[in-house]
This record gives C-alpha cells, sequence and structure tokens, in this order.
C-alpha cells in the first residue's frame, strides 16, 4: 500500500501548491492582430465544441476507440493551426505548403477566424464524416458557405480548404489503416494489418502474464469478447515525436517477481475500500457513457483553461493543437510499449494469484461488496464495458494525461488549474446504489495528470508499474511535443 499511500498525497496534498520558477511560455499572450475578441465568437473554441460533440457521437456509435479519436482530433486542429500559420508572421505550418503568408494588412481576425472555420470543417467532415450535417449547420450558422471548395491560396477560404485537404493528404498513409486499404487488413477501417493474436483466449488464460480478452454483456442478454482495439497503432506515424518507439518504457515487473505480487494484491485492496470520493474519481475519469476519450478530455480541460484565462481566438488555436497532438503522439507512444510487453491486466492476474481464496470485493453491478473468491474477482466498471480491450502496460489514461498536463503547464507557465468537477458516486456503474454528491478538485495540471492514473488503479484496470510508467512516458512526449512546437511557433524547422 506504501505506493498508493505516497500517490494519494501527491496528488491531493503537496501538489496543491506547486508552481513553476519561471513562465516557460511565450505565447501565452493576447492577440497580436486586433482586438481581443468575445468568447463565445471565438471560432476555435467553437469548433472545440462541435469535434467533442462529434466525438462522443463516435464513442456511442462505435464503443470507445480512443487512439483512433485522437486522430480525429489532432488532425482537425492542426488543420486550423495549418490555416492560421498563413496569418502569423513567423510560425510554419505542419502540412500545408507552397501557400505565402498574407500580408500585415491581411492578418485581421475576420480573415482568421473564416480560414480557421474552412480548416476546421474540411477535417471534420473527413474524419467524423457521420456528422457531416452538424458541421454544415454550424458553417451555416457562421454565415459562410459549406459548399464553396476555394483553392484560392490568397482568400481566407482558400486557405482553410487548403489546409484541410493537405492534412488529409498527407495523413491517407499513415499507418492508422483509415480506410482499410492495408494489405493482410480486413478491408474495415482502422483494423489491424499487423497479424496480432493474443496468446490467451477468454476462457483460457495460460500465460498469466499476458493480455487476456475478457467478456462484455452485449445489453442482449448475451456476451462477446471483443479483440484487442487497435494492435497495430504502434505503426501510425507521430506528428511531432521522431519515432514510436523514441521512449519506449522499461519492462514491466516479472511474473512471480515480489514487485508484481504487491501491487496486484494492492488492487484488491483498493477495491475493498473503495469510499465514495474514490468512486467518483474513477468513474469521471472513465468518462462515460458519451465519452469523449482522453484525447477529448483534456480537450475540454483546455477550454476550461480559455475561459479562465479569457483566451483571445489566436491563444485557442495554438493551446488546442498543442494539447491534441500531444494526446495523439502520446497513444502512439503508448500503443509502441503495449503491444511490445501485452502485458496482463489486473482481473487476469488476480484470477491467478488469488485463484480458490476468499477475498473481499465488488461483485457487480447492484450486487455490492462481499466476499469473493479470486477468480469472480472484476473491476469496478459495468458489465457492457468490463475492461479496456487492449495490453495494460503502460496505462493510457497515464500516459495521455501526463503528455497533456505538461505541455498545459508549459503554455500556460504555470502548473496551476484550478477546475473542480460535482459528481455522483456510481451513477454510472451502480445505478440504483449511487452516493451523495462530491466534488472532485484538481488545482493543478499535473496533480489532474496523478488523478487520472490513480483513478485506473481504484477502478482495478491497472497496477501502479502500468501508472507511474505510463505517466513517465507521457511527460517526456509532452516536453517532446513542446519542444517541437516552440520551433514551428518560431518557424524553426524541426531537424
Amino acid at each position: 500500500m506504501r505506493l498508493f499511500h505516497i500517490s494519494f498525497l501527491f496528488i491531493f496534498g503537496c501538489l496543491a501548491g506547486c508552481r513553476p520558477d519561471h513562465k516557460a511560455s511565450i505565447f501565452a499572450r493576447k492577440a497580436q492582430y486586433g482586438e481581443e475578441i468575445r468568447l463565445q465568437n471565438n471560432g476555435a473554441y467553437q469548433w472545440g465544441e462541435k469535434a467533442l460533440e462529434a466525438t462522443a457521437r463516435d464513442t456511442e456509435r462505435f464503443t470507445p476507440r480512443p487512439t483512433v479519436t485522437s486522430r480525429f482530433l489532432a488532425l482537425t486542429f492542426t488543420a486550423m493551426y495549418d490555416a492560421w500559420s498563413r496569418f502569423d508572421d513567423k510560425a510554419s505550418p505542419v502540412y500545408l505548403q507552397h501557400v505565402d503568408r498574407r500580408p500585415a494588412s491581411d492578418r485581421h481576425e475576420k480573415n482568421k477566424e473564416v480560414a480557421v472555420s474552412y480548416a476546421a470543417y474540411g477535417a471534420l467532415c473527413e474524419y467524423f464524416f457521420l456528422d457531416t450535417l452538424l458541421f454544415r449547420e454550424h458553417m451555416i450558422k457562421l454565415g459562410l458557405d459549406p459548399d464553396r471548395r476555394s483553392e484560392d491560396p490568397s482568400t481566407p477560404e482558400g486557405i482553410g480548404y487548403l489546409a484541410a485537404k493537405a492534412v488529409i493528404e498527407a495523413r491517407k498513409k499513415d499507418g492508422s489503416n483509415q480506410y482499410g486499404d492495408e494489405p493482410s487488413s480486413d478491408d474495415q477501417p482502422y483494423t489491424d494489418y499487423t497479424g496480432y493474436q493474443p496468446v490467451n483466449t477468454a476462457d483460457k488464460n495460460t500465460h498469466p502474464d499476458r493480455w487476456q480478452p475478457k467478456y462484455f454483456a452485449d445489453r442482449k442478454g448475451g456476451k462477446f469478447a471483443p479483440g484487442c482495439l487497435t494492435p497495430h497503432w504502434h505503426r501510425v506515424k507521430p506528428i511531432a515525436l521522431g519515432s514510436a518507439d523514441r521512449f519506449r518504457s522499461p519492462p514491466p515487473p516479472s511474473m512471480g517477481s515480489a514487485q508484481l505480487k504487491q501491487e496486484v494484491r494492492e488492487v484488491v485492496e483498493l477495491q475493498a475500500t473503495l469510499t465514495p470520493d474514490q468512486k467518483a474519481l474513477v468513474e469521471f475519469m472513465r468518462d462515460g457513457p458519451a465519452s469523449v476519450q482522453q484525447a477529448g478530455h483534456w480537450l475540454k480541460f483546455a477550454m476550461n483553461v480559455s475561459v479562465r484565462d479569457h483566451h483571445s481566438l489566436d491563444q485557442d488555436i495554438l493551446l488546442f493543437f498543442l494539447t491534441e497532438v500531444a494526446a495523439m503522439d502520446a497513444f502512439i507512444a503508448c500503443w509502441d510499449t503495449k503491444m511490445h510487453y501485452d502485458f496482463a491486466r489486473p482481473q487476469a492476474l488476480i484470477h491467478h494469484d488469488f485463484k480458490g481464496q476468499d477475498i473481499y470485493g465488488w461483485a457487480g453491478p447492484e450486487q455490492g461488496w462481499r466476499t469473493l473468491k479470486g477468480e469472480e474477482w472484476r473491476p469496478y466498471s459495468p458489465d457492457e464495458f468490463l475492461c479496456p480491450a487492449f495490453p495494460a502496460y503502460v496505462s493510457g489514461h497515464s500516459t495521455v494525461s501526463g503528455a497533456c498536463s505538461e505541455v498545459l503547464r508549459l503554455f500556460t507557465g504555470e502548473d496551476h488549474f484550478g477546475e473542480k468537477i460535482k459528481w455522483v458516486p456510481g451513477h454510472l456503474t451502480e445505478p440504483d446504489h449511487v452516493g451523495d454528491t462530491v466534488v472532485i478538485e484538481m488545482p493543478t495540471f499535473s496533480a489532474t495528470a496523478e488523478m487520472a492514473g490513480i483513478s485506473r488503479v481504484l477502478g482495478g484496470y491497472h497496477i501502479q508499474a502500468d501508472n507511474v510508467e505510463g505517466l513517465v512516458l507521457g511527460r517526456k512526449v509532452g516536453n517532446e511535443v513542446y519542444t517541437w512546437y516552440l520551433k514551428k511557433m518560431t518557424g524553426i524547422e524541426p531537424e
């Protein structure tokens, strides 16, 4: 329990007062061009809201696929950034080539709004194609023609359209299998083409230290065992990282080691004593049922910063672009480690270590806590989404949260966040046995990342090694992405 107590105190105690020693970001400032506009008229913020709505819809249609939606969001905000860069005096685009900067006389708010709107519209219609009507309606609300396809680089409409087109073309063969056309895939978008097969089945766990599929309820009275989600994702080309394996994590604790035994036991002990505050944290960070996944969750946090700090269009373009690139690249790096080690989830490890033993745990929705056999233990999660369907080590929540919290800290120049969320414990997991409303406080960006990570241990999805090493990996990714971003903003191309 020692590691958990250290993490818990670290999250809710000392970090509340932490501040960096200097203002790291040179871009957290007022808009360079024109007067600062009212928040509700900020096109970047409004398109962020539409992107989150589409992400939630995507989750409901396809079930959670956090790797895929992180790519959608990152590429959308990259297109918006690229369009915006043509109205800045230094910033260099990511994919938009052979389009000159606009003269100073054209760098006013209206032109930037139009350019980023056409960029957002083009990218969102490509990636969230089932929600084209949602985006068309927003374009019309903005007074823009959604059917205009100008390629005139001297107009904001043309720059926005070309920016979206450039991103789409550049990322067609990026390893994601967006069109289901990779050799050895099944012609379905985003499906595996690496030939990955788990060494265990849902019914037989012959290698307890390796990932095992688990049965989910299908909402029709039956069950199914989903396959591994996007096992090819380590082959997706990052935006800012040099390679997926640049910061690959060290090996997880070995089977039979004292560390692994202790961390598996810790998960059992933590679940046996979940408090209302801890249940709320598990559910909030799990972010269901209309989940926007980790990339969307941190986009929400970035939008909260926008409201808190009264951001301009310029600031929001940069912050959302930076945050979502960090999330996408963090997922790629995380999947490199996950698929390299193919490590087991706590549920399988507990079933192995405590088989035939009596332990105290959560018996499932509306069944509460009672004495169970070790092989009956389960995470604090609904039957319809029992546990993430991919290897455990390292935690995706921890990795993405580590990366995004780091770029938010660096961009704003301080670690302070100051968000508070009201939550009814149990309403997503055991809706007939909810607790009283609690308040989840997120004092700093770093603490919020720590809270996201520990929530996955409390929920029974990860052991501490998954969490701790995930945070380390994510923070490395975040710093790398921020360095790349600074070069983009000063017009210095990375070597």
